[in-house]
């Protein structure tokens, strides 16, 4: 007889856990609450603008003028001296011309000198500048869903973040009015 007692024992034990989890019966702890299904009659999604700021880098193009300082160049020296000796011997006559091309020579290396600091010193190119600027992204997007629904002949409205759609599990709470 012991044999047969302890398996119904824990049948019932075991009937007695599934009747605790099953939502028709009621809470032990709240004995006022219970659940049902109600029809979904309309669901209206709830639009809101999502605005969201986004850092870029605007880069442009821009021309400038640059001038070598520049050293001078041996090259525009001798140049210059040269250039500027013939024309002294040109220039001077007898016993003057030698010393007029030593003064064309010392002069045209001192022009040639300064010309080729200066003359090409200049010149153009392109920089690129970047700078940092946020621009406003905004989004419409669905917050929320306006949900209509029935539940025992009386019609609800409630705000949920998703859409239930046909049917919708709700808690009943029943309390006294007072």
């Amino acid at each position: 007889m012991i044999k047969l007692f302890i398996p119904a024992l824990v049948l019932s034990l075991a009937a007695a856990s599934v009747g605790a989890q099953d939502a028709r019966y009621p809470n032990p702890n709240d004995d006022n609450t219970h659940y049902g299904w109600a029809d979904v009659l309309r669901v209206d999604p709830v639009y809101g603008v999502a605005r969201t700021e986004v850092p870029r880098q605007e880069c442009y193009d821009q021309q400038v003028v640059r001038r070598d300082p520049g050293s001078g160049s041996a090259a525009g020296t001798i140049l210059g001296a040269v250039v500027g000796g013939v024309l002294g011997s040109t220039v001077g006559k007898g016993d003057g011309r030698r010393a007029a091309t030593v003064a064309g020579a010392v002069v045209g290396g001192a022009v040639g000198n300064g010309v080729s600091r200066n003359g090409g010193g200049e010149y153009e190119s392109t920089e690129t500048h970047c700078r940092q600027v946020s621009a406003v992204s905004e989004q419409r997007r669905i917050m929320g869903y306006d949900v209509e629904y029935r539940y025992r002949g009386e019609v609800y409205v409630s705000r949920l973040n998703y859409d239930p759609g046909e049917r919708l599990r709700v808690r009943v709470n029943v309390a006294p009015a007072d």
